[in-house]
């Protein structure tokens, strides 16, 4: 994970760190890191929730849509079609 750092080299940053800090801040520095790494590991999963959500419903647009039956009165154009259609007045 560090690469081509070495024992030596870890202690000495880390009393580097100790001595900058203190004992006393250290837990506190550990626990804020950890609740940083939480935080991103969350909104990583969260975007791709959202990011899959996005496909699928793109791939579902996509899809063929059924076609549905015309209505079966025979209502004017400028109607819409669940309208009925008004008798003439009767003089």
């Amino acid at each position: 994970m560090f690469g081509s750092l070495g024992f030596t080299e870890l202690v000495l940053i880390l009393m580097i760190v100790l001595i900058i800090f203190g004992a006393g801040k250290l837990p506190q520095l550990g626990e804020g890191l950890g609740k940083a790494i939480k935080g991103f590991k969350k909104s990583v999963h969260e975007a791709e929730a959202i990011e899959a959500d996005a496909q699928a419903a793109v791939q579902q647009a996509a899809a063929p849509q059924p076609v549905t039956a015309a209505p079966t009165q025979n209502a004017p154009l400028n109607q819409p079609a669940g309208a009925a259609a008004q008798p003439a007045p009767r003089s």
